[in-house]
């Protein structure tokens, strides 16, 4: 087997891992294919400002669909809402935190009026408005350990990251603050891997088993929000969804730019309709953007 990834050091870190869970399950070893994406070679724009549809995917998308590898590794908040007809989602495995967390040497309460918070998430913008917490709003592009030296080490007080990439990249040690999921609300699927293969792929029941199926379930809710409302990162949105031991929930929030609530909307069920309870949230938001 052939798998294609980007070459960013959590690309990489991620997909190795995914590598030595299936050759643990198969037997046998596979080959890493690094792909450069538009995304990967874009390093100066706000990503928000920019058609942003399949930015860091098309290329392996279409290396898959070329035959050239056998599937594919993305963070699932990358995916665009929808995949091209032959190509298909065979597994997430087991998500990690989906929490946003603090790079600063200070405190989220110490940041004051005037500080320097470094981000290109049109999201997190929203929330840093919502709290009228009076940041200077800065672009900040790069991997993770870029951002973090930016945060750290230049004219930024701070930058707003995901927990998982730093768990993955061991560089826990960095984090100020981890927010809770209602006060700053992730982006779809963050947290989370997605596996891609060809539809007509004879080995993909080999992958499969790499699923986790609560993992999948949450994820494919939150992103029906974004599918149903027809936005992706062009729109500041916040979506979890979580498994309890009594019900499954997912709670999203719709923001302008500025920090305003347009509105936010939590469904609860059975796990089996948790797509369908994403829909719900998204068919609700239609009638405020």
């Amino acid at each position: 087997m052939i798998v294609g990834t980007r070459g960013s050091q959590l690309a990489l870190a991620q997909t190795k891992q995914v590598c030595a869970d299936l050759s643990a399950m198969t037997g046998k070893a596979i080959d890493i294919e690094i792909i450069k994406t538009k995304g990967d070679k874009i390093t100066t724009s706000q990503l928000y400002n920019m058609d942003s549809k399949g930015l860091f995917t098309k290329e392996l998308d279409i290396a898959l669909l070329e035959e050239e590898v056998d599937f594919t590794v993305h963070s699932f908040k990358d995916l665009p809402t929808e995949l091209d007809e032959d190509l298909e989602i065979v597994a997430v495995p087991k998500r990690e935190s989906p929490n946003e967390v603090l790079i600063s040497d200070k405190s989220w309460a110490e940041l004051g009026e005037g500080s320097k918070l470094g981000t290109s998430s049109l999201r997190r913008e929203a929330f840093c408005n919502l709290y009228d917490k009076g940041f200077e709003l800065k672009p900040i592009r790069g991997n993770i350990e870029t951002r973090i030296d930016k945060a750290l080490n230049s004219d930024l007080d701070a930058t707003i990251m995901a927990q998982a990439g730093l768990k993955r990249l061991n560089l826990t040690k960095y984090i100020k603050e981890v927010f809770p999921l209602d006060y700053i609300t992730p982006p779809a699927g963050q947290g989370a891997l997605a596996i891609i293969t060809r539809k007509d792929y004879d080995k993909k029941e080999q992958i499969q088993k790499l699923n986790d199926y609560v993992s999948m379930q949450e994820v494919l809710a939150e992103k029906m929000v974004l599918e149903e409302l027809g936005v992706g990162c062009q729109w500041p949105i916040g979506a979890i969804a979580r498994m309890t031991a009594e019900e499954f929930n997912i709670y999203s929030i719709l923001l302008t730019k500025e920090g305003e609530i347009l509105s936010q909307k939590t469904e609860k069920g059975s796990i089996r309709n948790a797509i369908d309870l994403g829909r719900r949230i998204g068919e609700h938001f239609q009638d405020y953007v």
